[in-house]
Order: C-alpha cells, then structure tokens, then sequence
C-alpha cells in the first residue's frame, strides 16, 4: 500500500499548475527530554519529536465542488441517527468514494497463516503509520501566507465533525482541549517513541518469530505450558497488544479528522481523495481483522464504513462488513442515484 506514494505527483483539480511536491515518509523523530502523557491514559516519557517538512505548497484554487444537490434529500431513521449535517460531506457521496486501487482488500489485511500474530500486528502499525503520515505531512505543509493547511485557527481543536471532539492527557492525567495540529504532533511523538522503543518493538533477528498450525499442534504444545499472550514467542512485551489498540485508534482519530475537516481541501483539490480512501479503507480492514479497533470507536466515519460495505468494498467475510449498516449505505448509493 505504500507504493501508492511512490508516483504521487498530483495536480491541482481544474488548474494546469505545477505538480505539488511528493509527500514524504514520516522520518524517525528526534529525541526530546520532557514528559508526554499517554493518548490512552498511559504515563509514558516522549522519547522523540516530529519533523515536519518546510516546504511549501502552490496556493489550492477554489473550483466550484461538484453538485450535491443529490445528496441532500430526506433521511430516513438509519441516516438520521448518525446526526450528519446537510449538506452530507462530500466524502459521503459514492463518486468521491472511490479508490485507486481494485481487488479484494483482505488479501493484505489478512495475516499469513505462518506469521506470528505479535509479528503481523508490528508489521501493520509501522506500514499503516507511514502511510498515514503521507496524508498528514500535506496538512502540515506552509502555504504562502507561511500558515499550515491544517493549524489552531482551522482547526482550534481534534474534532471528527461537529458531535466527536477529542482531548489529550497532560502529565496530571488531565484531559485537555488542544489545537488538532498540536494534538497530532503530540501523537506523533508518542506513537514513534514506542516503535522506536526496543522494549516494546524488539528488532532482534535472534527473536523467535512462528505461527503453530492450529490443526496439527496439540494445544498443550501451542502455548508450551505457559499463559499465552499476543507476540510472546517473538519477544513482544505482555502488554504490546494493549499498545498497538491505542496506537491504532489514535492514528483512527488523525483519519477522522482528516476526513471531516481537510477532505476538500487539501485532499479533493490535490486530486488526492482516491489515495486517502484506499489507505483508509486498508487501514480498518487490518484493524478490525486484528480486534485493534471495536465497532463503536469507528462511530464518527461509520457512514463512510456503510458505505462502503453496500457497494462492495468491504469484502462480505471481512469484520468490517459484519459491523456495517448496510440499509445507511444502500440509502447513501439512493442519495447519489447510484442504487
């Protein structure tokens, strides 16, 4: 999936302007003194700080968006319940829901039967953090009026619309209200200072790392005798699971975000809202196939979720689908006309 950022030269939607600069790969932080509560209430140091990129973008043109007319007839109580305001988000409409890339999602979201499941979970929150962080470092660019797309007076605080805001825990494990590109440079440091912590993500090729067949080792040979956790035979910590939940709906919380607030612009007018769409989709697919992610703290993009299922993205073996609404998704395709 990662690949999708290696040919990003987008062009600006109705302009002939110059391609704007690839997005970066999030580089490893530096180490910074000072403590950093934990996103998920864990009293953690902050062992890194972001870098963010300097350069600039060319100004985003404002075309006219594409017609919602469509889009904003009556809902019935499946619609209604989810409180989405009118007109819907244009991400909501099935044209601009689309993806770059085809086939079945679950071929890279379902672990290999030979990978240990602790290994698999490391594998998918260092990819799906590196492509998060493409998405996030065109936020973070300066424009010309030397201010961030994303900054505290856009985004005066981490909200995912207008009924789902989120606070941060200061060193008093007192939940506070920060400016969204604060509290995502806060995560940033939090989630890079774990994966760069040996403790929790060992790197040690000596490590023991295999998946028991279930069908032909004996239980009592499957867990050697021991209480059996998630990544114990390739050396994770007892508590690794319990990490990667929080780092997952955190980085759950940046696409929230991104979505509600920055999906016209930038990600619409930088032609970009198919990369974002296929990230995002990969990215709940292998959360919720791993149980990083429960249905209810996908609430605030459920309808995209909904969508998506009702018109065959979501495979229909995948925990995604289980959890969607599929009478919201089919009334979203009615909506656009495309039932």
């Amino acid at each position: 999936m990662s690949n999708l950022f290696s040919g990003i030269n987008a062009r600006l939607r109705g302009a002939s302007s110059k391609p704007s600069p690839n997005s970066k790969s999030p580089m490893s932080p530096t180490s910074e003194d000072g403590k950093l509560s934990s996103p998920g209430g864990l009293s953690q140091r902050s062992l890194s700080s972001s870098n963010l990129s300097s350069s600039k973008l060319p100004p985003v043109p404002a075309p006219p968006l594409p017609p919602t007319a469509n889009m904003t007839g009556s809902t019935d109580d499946e619609l209604a319940a989810y409180h989405l305001p009118k007109p819907l988000p244009l991400w909501l409409n099935p044209a601009y829901a689309k993806h770059i890339v085809k086939g079945n999602f679950m071929t890279l979201s379902r672990r290999p039967k030979a990978v240990e499941q602790g290994e698999w979970i490391a594998c998918q929150v260092v990819e799906h953090y590196r492509n998060l962080w493409n998405f996030v470092s065109i936020v973070y660019q300066k424009e010309e009026n030397d201010q961030s797309i994303c900054n505290p007076t856009t985004c005066p605080r981490m909200s995912a619309g207008g009924n789902h805001s989120y606070t941060w825990l200061n060193n008093r494990f007192e939940p506070i209200e920060l400016p969204a590109y604060e509290y995502m440079t806060l995560m940033q440091r939090w989630i890079s200072g774990k994966v760069d912590d040996e403790r929790v993500f060992p790197t040690n090729p000596a490590g023991v790392s295999f998946s028991h067949h279930q069908q032909l080792t004996p239980s009592a040979i499957a867990t050697d005798g021991f209480d059996e956790y998630i990544g114990k035979r390739s050396g994770f910590p007892k508590e690794f699971s319990t990490i990667c939940k929080t780092i997952f709906l955190q980085m759950f919380r940046v696409y929230a975000h991104l979505y509600w607030a920055h999906f016209v612009e930038p990600f619409y007018h930088l032609n970009l809202e198919k990369q974002l769409n296929s990230c995002f989709s990969h990215f709940v697919l292998a959360a919720m196939e791993m149980g990083m992610l429960t249905p209810q703290e996908l609430e605030p993009m459920q309808p995209l979720l909904d969508l998506w299922a009702a018109n065959g993205t979501f495979p229909p073996d995948s925990k995604a689908y289980e959890s969607a609404n599929l009478k919201a998704g089919n009334q979203l395709l009615q909506l656009a006309g495309m039932a």
